[in-house]
């Protein structure tokens, strides 16, 4: 399955806040390009999201890792609870340089479960 990238439509004021995401579904990855700005710093509020149902029958587990700019920022495998979904959610802060862009990428496993989303969004603080 293919990444479907949703980044939201910049507003008329350049000091508008950002907001860029990618929903890849139940894909195995997604990634989220954020472009260099070429006047100011800016500092995103960066959430990455991986749910799974558990298959019902016997042991099962998921997991998520999270590169930004190609080093890993986070990774956790944890069991998965029986009943209907399960998730691991990571909130992050990440200040990006003047003419510097940011790609998060996020990387979802499971076993005995079925992938249902994994996506990435991104915000930039107003202040």
């Amino acid at each position: 399955m293919t990444s479907r990238r949703r980044p939201a439509t910049l507003r008329a004021h350049s000091s508008a806040p950002e907001r860029w995401s990618v929903d890849a579904g139940g894909a195995e990855v997604a990634h989220l390009d954020i472009p260099a700005h070429a006047t100011r710093q800016r500092t995103f509020e960066i959430d990455c999201r991986f749910v799974v149902m558990h298959r019902g029958a016997g042991p099962a587990w998921h997991a998520m890792r999270v590169l930004v700019d190609g080093a890993q920022e986070w990774s956790r495998r944890v069991p998965t609870h029986d009943g209907d979904h399960d998730s691991l959610d990571l909130r992050f802060r990440r200040t990006v340089p003047v003419g510097r862009p940011l790609r998060v990428t996020a990387t979802g496993e499971a076993g005995g479960a079925t992938r249902l989303a994994l996506a990435i969004s991104a915000e930039e603080d107003a202040g």
